[in-house]
């Protein structure tokens, strides 16, 4: 806005962190000697010159003056409330502040102009518009605060200028926001920043407000609840009264739950040390949950709960025969502890050391072997209660170990639910699927794992979340696993490993005879007495139809069959009772997948050509067999070198390079056409190319090949080999011969070549199947040559195969 020219000459009254706005009236004290300066400079100058006495205004910030002060005239000297001398002054015209000057008395005088602060009449539609908002919020304001005689005199202020300077009597505003409404000349843009001021404290106003009515209605409900509990716990003890009960519910009073439980005696000392946590807590503590969650785990655990052995050991023996057939080595295992822990009881060795006779043991072996359904079996035959813990997957630390209790949702680990379950401790705990466990950021079960299957070490088994001595010595662990190099070293050398290398055809036929057909028959809602299934065509549905180690595929099989009979009696094309025999298979479930090569028509053997021999393996599903093909590149077309396909690990691309290099420096005593090793590439596949294959033992299954492709003579049809071979046509020795054996007997193979250092091993294969083969142990790769390779005949072709 503009200034007017004329000029006033007025003493400073200076304000220290206070504003004052025209149309205020303000009391202010003389005792203070430049308010009193002021007061008596301005009195001594309206001597000579008429009206009430002038001050300027000026507030003063941090020892800064303002730019622009506020004329008021003093209305009145005297004494204020308290009875010290005060001067009551009104505010009146904004004034803006120049250069210093002279006057009478000790006041600083100054020179100013007044600031036009007129508005054009009528007002404007948005200032009127302004003007009735900032009335609106500045009447609620008043309102809230039952200032009801002040909201008459706010509506009856027209002018625009004023309604704005009456904002300077919020007792809401800053100093800065003060200074910042005396500063602003414009009536319109003042009334605008008075106006958001009081719009922004209201809302605030109304947060807090909110604030505060949660927060009441929050301790209104906290008191409403203490009240309302206090009053409950009288009646309830009033009713006891006049029941005649004990005072205190023995389901809440956990100190007597406590005291009466049989507990062991640290485990006694922990427990009352969190009963008297909980009694100093309160209610709404959520400590409080946690530990009656705790005590409530630590009262249902079965600390002294231990269920009678039984020491029949005959009777046991007689159950595991019954419920398992084949398995001889676990069975003899279970009957070797069951013997030790009856002399150990009769002589009072029950427990040595503080540790008692529980067993570790490692059942290792393919799928489908009975390695899962063998532990309720072995619980059932020492008459203790059986749980099974899945460990498939887990990949979390705490899932073995138990959580912290500080945690949400803390649980105690699967070795400590499994004892709660079991309701005793000495059951039979099943760890099932141990080589499965893996880790990641969350740490390692497998490692976890050790101290509970260490027999020295897990009778003071401490879980993180029971945080007490728990006694695992004399639970009995059964682990079982597919493949015994998954197991962490550490973890496999704390058990005693029993290894389940897969049955007999002879012991398939009695496990479907006397197991899988039974439940089968019950499942397909047929009786025995309706269906049957003579012993050929069981012995055929596990030789032809199912090639495996264990028995799962079989029981399919056996399933499908009932189903088929099943359905064709309930279509009317077959009526019961009905025998299936061996020739009724391939009308009931199709052809056989698995016919034995020496089955098979001469010209349709994958030996039937020189270059292929047939070799041994071991899998993750058990023995296999395992066929080799070699050729040679023609010398015109094909590079000089070796290739090998069929996703071969290091140690089986190693052995090939033995076997050429073998057959390159001994080839010409062995009356072989080396020569063509030199100038023509050799070619070694392993069919079945997307499965995986390593290790050593197809070292004499590949130098066998390629000697066959060499000279011409075919590989004897019946016959498979195994062995490592070194650069000296040494046949060494390696692993897994019963599964091997046991393979070659399944394939329908006669004739089986085993390294010589290696013969130790056949007292572990079955005898009916040691019956029907015929194995050779031998020391040098000759020998496997003479064995495998087919007399030479007189109108073979002279010319070597070649690949194309």
């Amino acid at each position: 806005m503009a200034s007017t020219s004329t000029p006033l000459t007025l003493p400073v009254l200076p304000l220290d962190d206070e504003v004052v706005l025209p149309g205020m009236v303000v009391p202010l004290d003389l005792s203070d000697s430049e308010v009193r300066a002021a007061v008596e400079a301005a009195q001594a100058a309206a001597r000579t010159t008429p009206g009430k006495p002038r001050v300027l205004l000026v507030p003063r910030i941090d020892g800064t003056y303002a730019n622009t002060g506020v004329l008021g005239t003093v209305e009145q000297v005297g004494r204020l409330a308290d009875g010290d001398p005060g001067a009551l002054i009104r505010g009146r015209d904004r004034v803006r502040i120049g250069a210093g000057t002279t006057g009478p008395g000790a006041a600083l005088w100054v020179e100013g102009t007044r600031v036009d602060e007129s508005v054009p009449e009528p007002l404007p539609g948005q200032v009127a518009e302004l003007v009735k908002e900032y009335k609106a919020l500045a009447t609620a304001w008043l309102r809230k605060r039952g200032a009801w005689q002040v909201v008459d005199r706010v509506q009856a202020i027209d002018d625009v200028s004023a309604l704005a300077d009456n904002s300077g009597y919020s007792p809401f505003l800053t100093t800065d926001q003060k200074v910042e409404l005396l500063e602003t000349a414009d009536p319109v843009a003042r009334l605008k920043l008075a106006t958001q001021q009081l719009r922004d404290h209201l809302a605030e106003q109304d947060v807090a407000e909110s604030i505060a009515k949660d927060v009441q209605e929050g301790v209104d409900k906290q008191q409403r609840e203490f009240l309302l509990r206090r009053q409950l716990e009288a009646v309830r003890k009033e009713l006891r009264e006049l029941n005649g009960e004990q005072d205190g519910d023995e389901s809440d009073d956990y100190r007597s739950r406590v005291e009466a439980a049989d507990l062991p005696e640290k485990v006694r000392e922990a427990a009352l040390k969190e009963v008297d946590k909980l009694e100093r807590s309160s209610d709404q503590s959520p400590e409080g949950s946690w530990i009656r969650t705790w005590l409530d785990t630590v009262l249902e655990m079965p600390w002294n709960e231990r269920t009678e052995d039984a020491y029949d050991i005959q009777g046991a023996q007689a159950v595991l025969d019954a419920e398992h057939s084949g398995l001889e080595d676990v069975k003899e295992r279970i009957t070797e502890y069951l013997a030790v822990r009856k002399r150990r009881t009769e002589r009072g060795l029950g427990v040595v050391g503080g540790r008692r006779g529980g067993a570790v043991l490692a059942l290792v072996g393919p799928p489908g072997v009975g390695k899962t359904s063998l532990g309720e079996s072995v619980a059932h035959a020492m008459g203790r209660k059986f749980v099974r813990v899945a460990l498939g997957g887990v990949r979390d630390e705490a899932e073995i170990r138990g959580h912290r209790r500080t945690y949400v949702g803390a649980l105690p680990g699967r070795v400590v639910r499994a004892i709660k379950e079991a309701g005793s401790m000495n059951p039979v705990v099943l760890l099932d699927e141990i080589d499965k466990v893996g880790s990641d950021f969350r740490g390692d079960p497998a490692a976890a794992l050790l101290e509970v299957l260490d027999p020295a070490q897990n009778h003071t088994f401490r879980d993180h979340y029971l945080e007490v001595e728990l006694d695992l010595s004399d639970v009995v662990f059964l682990a079982t696993a597919n493949v015994l190099e998954a197991i962490p070293e550490a973890l496999a050398d704390r058990m005693e490993i029993v290894r389940l290398d897969g049955y007999t055809e002879d012991e398939k036929v009695v496990i479907a005879r006397d197991h899988l057909l039974p439940r089968q028959l019950e499942r397909a809602g047929l009786d025995k007495a309706e269906v049957a299934i003579d012993e050929g065509a069981l012995r055929k549905l596990a030789g032809e139809y199912t090639r495996e180690a264990g028995v799962r595929n079989l029981e399919r099989s056996i399933a499908r069959l009932l189903r088929k009979v099943a359905a064709q009696h309930e279509l009317g094309e077959r009526r019961l009772p009905f025998t299936v025999r061996d020739e009724d298979l391939r009308s009931l479930i199709g052809r056989p997948h698995h016919v034995p090569e020496s089955a098979q028509d001469p010209a349709e053997r994958r030996t039937s050509v020189p270059g292929v021999a047939t070799g041994l393996a071991v899998t993750g599903a058990g023995g296999d067999v395992l066929y080799v093909e070699a050729s040679l590149a023609d010398p015109e077309t094909g590079a000089a070198g070796l290739t090998l396909t069929g996703q071969l690990g290091d140690v089986m691309k190693e052995s090939a390079q033995i076997a050429l290099s073998f057959l390159r420096s001994r080839g010409a005593e062995l009356e072989l056409p080396v020569g063509d090793l030199k100038d023509r590439g050799v070619h070694i596949h392993f069919p079945a190319g997307a499965v995986p294959k390593d290790g050593p033992s197809a070292g004499v299954t590949m130098t066998t090949a390629l000697a066959s492709l060499l000279s011409g003579r075919l590989v004897r049809t019946d016959v498979a080999m195994t062995g490592e071979v070194s650069l000296t046509g040494r046949v060494l020795p390696i692993g897994g011969v019963k599964q091997k054996l046991l393979a070659a007997h399944r394939a329908g193979v006669t004739t089986v070549i085993i390294p010589k250092r290696n013969e130790p091993d056949l007292d572990d294969v079955p005898a009916e199947v040691l019956d029907k083969l015929d194995v050779h142990a031998v020391t040098d790769v000759r020998q496997v040559l003479e064995l495998a390779l087919a007399p030479a005949t007189a109108d073979a072709a002279p010319e070597v195969p070649v690949a194309a």
